[in-house]
């Protein structure tokens, strides 16, 4: 059983930046793919990022490529989500998810478990 709790979600102007952790309870962090998805008012959650066990191979949405930054510490069983120039069109609730497993998967269905949600809003 892993719990997922999320934080550093908050308000920010468009073009600012945030930093998402997601702190992971149990032993067995490390062998987690973990991955960060969002959902905004009125659509279905769509995934972000993800990144392998090991922190070796990270695949982005094409949304969030270049702008956002997925990191993991497994010593603190954490993973880190870096949201550089932030658009309103990021506005979401982002919620943290692991996955029991190496192979890195973009399929919400494929996960596991999930924190809360954090909430992220950017104003134009």
């Amino acid at each position: 059983q892993v719990q997922l709790v999320e934080s550093g979600g908050g308000l920010v102007q468009a073009g600012g930046s945030l930093r998402l952790s997601c702190a992971a309870s149990g032993r067995t962090f490390s062998r987690y793919t973990m991955g960060w998805f969002r959902q905004a008012p009125g659509k279905d959650r769509e995934f972000v990022v993800a990144i392998s066990w090991s922190g070796g191979s990270t695949y982005y949405a094409d949304s969030v490529k270049g702008r956002f930054t997925i990191s993991r510490d497994n010593a603190k069983n954490t993973v880190y989500l870096q949201m550089n120039s932030l658009k309103p069109e990021d506005t979401a609730v982002y919620y943290c998810a692991a996955r029991r497993g190496i192979v890195v998967l973009t399929t919400s269905a494929e996960y596991d478990y999930w924190g809360q949600g954090t909430q992220v809003t950017v104003s134009s």
